[in-house]
């Protein structure tokens, strides 16, 4: 609940929204709702629901190709960059303090802003700003300006009061999110919260600074302002691990150092992420002025910025009741839990992103058009493409969870828990292409600008997850715990996939789900036993080598493991002739018989 706000939506724990692939969302709360365009990793950690809702304008006719070439290799090459600094600072504070009551604290710490942000504010500006701003700069004599003004004026003040008032009930937000007991640290929480939650004003000016931004073409500065926001992570990570001692827990003190650096520097990163786009605003010629006057266009988008707000209220309903049920389990559960989801949702924000990213104007051209059987053409394309890159990397993934997680976190303080994070990697993975798919159900709904329908989809599913996750512990030790949570977040977007078809299928007649059925039957068979061999390889690594598990072995079996398997993958599906796959192999045979 990031996101990766920039892409984000995805970096927060990931299983409700609030970042990221934007924002580098905060694990569980953060990627909530961003522009698709820009894509974050600083935020807290990724949130699985966190792409939001939002409207989609039909592509304008007149839309230069080489431009918008180049500004989606710029936004392509930043939200790389974007996630693999948003991930680097992650791992750093694991190798620094490792899985336990201290990550545990400081994760749900860090959901705090950016979860209460996207209920103030964020779902409304993602929504509805960056049409209402184009329309306003078309339309209004002085191009939209005092409009803008008025619109930062009003949200500098629901923002600041917003950030004032959570400062003051930084005590009962603790309670809400995180359960009392031996394995959490409430008073750790509420230290952390105080230095984090001015983060809030932070994120709204750096969101309504990208809209802006966007509505005048201005594509640089919003997809490279998280990056440095993440640069300042890493420093300030840097600079607490100069510090002599460790971070004190009991009792916890408001003058430590190591709670000082930690918190305050992740808040100034956030900071300089809206701080980088102001020179950029400057030159393109505007300046702000205070304006308090209401303006009528804001409210035409009521109906839909209720649903939204349903949507994200739902969403933090959720993040709550996970929340608790892990930082009542075991000491570093629901960092664990954290860590496992935004490895799980690489392959999405790479990938499946892109794919969707590649599907989505076409939808919403289609949808503009009323032109649903193209629509559903394009959601069928969109659906098996993500099938056949992600399904073979979440079954490597199944295979490999522990070798993987022992080859990133062998080092430091993280070394300890490695084998839980892997193994917790290994029983979710299965969610990965889920996951794809709903958001692409999602996008779909959002380019009919149907906001309610993404809603009760994410109703259905936070209620599985509330209900699911509140029996883990019932059925499960305190120490297995965090398992059952990893497997009930990726079982929530098997719900709603489901949920999405049945109303998609209502909404627009047959999907041609034949052709995904075909596609994801031949591409399920290859990945099952290339998911084997490389479980065998991984198996076979281990058993040669003397020796305790470790960084070595961890990335013998990884890389060993994971090219044959992929490569088994990859070859049945040639055999099982995957439809989609064919072009690749195509244009691959065609250049080996040249050389």
């Amino acid at each position: 609940m990031n996101r990766d706000r920039q892409a984000g939506p995805v970096d927060r724990p990931g299983e409700f929204p609030t970042e990221p692939l934007g924002r580098a969302v905060p694990a569980g709360a953060a990627e909530l709702t961003q522009p698709i365009a820009v894509g974050d990793t600083s935020g807290p950690p990724p949130d699985p629901d966190a792409e939001q809702t939002q409207v989609i304008p039909k592509p304008s006719a007149g839309s230069r190709g080489p431009s918008l070439l180049k500004a989606s290799s710029t936004m392509a090459i930043a939200t790389l960059i974007s996630r693999v600094t948003g991930f680097g600072w992650k791992f750093v504070l694991a190798m620094i303090i490792g899985f336990g009551v201290a990550n545990d604290s400081f994760t749900v710490a860090n959901t705090l802003p950016n979860s209460i942000f996207e209920l103030l504010l964020g779902g409304v500006l993602t929504s509805v700003v960056v049409p209402v701003l184009v329309s306003a700069a078309k339309s209004d004599p002085d191009g939209g300006e005092a409009y803008v003004q008025r619109l930062l004026s009003i949200a500098a003040i629901i923002l600041g009061a917003g950030t004032v008032l959570s400062l003051f009930a930084a005590p009962l937000l603790t309670a809400i999110f995180v359960t009392p007991g031996d394995s959490s640290n409430q008073p750790l929480v509420t230290a952390f919260a105080y230095l984090l939650l001015p983060q809030i004003l932070f994120y709204g000016a750096s969101a309504l600074f990208s809209a802006i931004l966007q509505s005048k073409q201005v594509f640089g500065p919003p997809v490279w302002a998280p990056v440095m926001n993440n640069l300042v992570v890493l420093a300030t990570l840097g600079v607490y691990a100069l510090i002599p001692g460790e971070l004190t827990l009991d009792p916890v003190r408001m003058s430590d150092p190591h709670l000082l650096t930690l918190g305050i520097g992740v808040t100034v990163g956030v900071l300089v992420q809206a701080a980088y786009q102001i020179p950029a605003l400057r030159k393109t010629g505007f300046r702000f002025q205070w304006r308090l006057e209401w303006d009528s266009r804001l409210s035409e988008f009521g109906a839909l910025t209720a649903w939204m707000l349903g949507y994200v209220a739902i969403s933090m309903v959720g993040l709550a009741v996970l929340t608790r049920v892990g930082t009542g389990a075991a000491g570093g559960a629901w960092s664990i839990y954290t860590y496992a989801w935004m490895l799980l949702q690489l392959p999405y924000g790479v990938i499946g992103f892109s794919v969707m990213t590649a599907i989505l104007p076409r939808m919403s051209a289609a949808a503009a058009d009323r032109d649903y059987p193209k629509l559903i053409e394009d959601l069928s394309l969109g659906n098996r493409l993500s099938t056949v890159a992600l399904l073979p990397i979440a079954a490597v993934m199944t295979a490999l969870g522990v070798p993987l997680a022992l080859a990133l976190f062998s080092l430091g303080a993280a070394s300890s828990r490695a084998e839980d994070l892997g193994f917790a990697i290994a029983v979710s993975a299965f969610g990965v292409l889920p996951y794809a798919i709903t958001m692409m159900q999602m996008r779909a709904f959002n380019a009919m600008k149907d906001a309610r329908t993404p809603t009760m989809i994410m109703l259905i599913m936070t209620v599985v997850k509330i209900a699911l996750a509140i029996a883990v512990p019932l059925v499960l030790p305190a120490e297995d715990v965090v398992y059952g949570l990893t497997v009930v977040n990726s079982f929530g977007f098997v719900i709603g996939w489901l949920v999405g078809e049945v109303w998609l299928r209502h909404r627009l007649g047959p999907l041609g789900s034949r052709r995904l059925l075909a596609t994801l039957g031949k591409t399920t068979l290859a990945s099952v036993i290339g998911g084997l061999v490389a479980w065998g390889v991984a198996y076979g690594v281990d058993g040669a080598i003397a020796g305790d598990a470790g960084l070595g072995t961890g990335w013998l079996q990884l890389i060993a493991g994971g090219l044959i398997g992929l490569a088994v993958i990859f070859g049945l599906m040639h055999v099982l002739r995957v439809a989609e796959l064919q072009p690749a192999f195509g244009r691959l045979a065609t250049a080996l018989r040249r050389r």
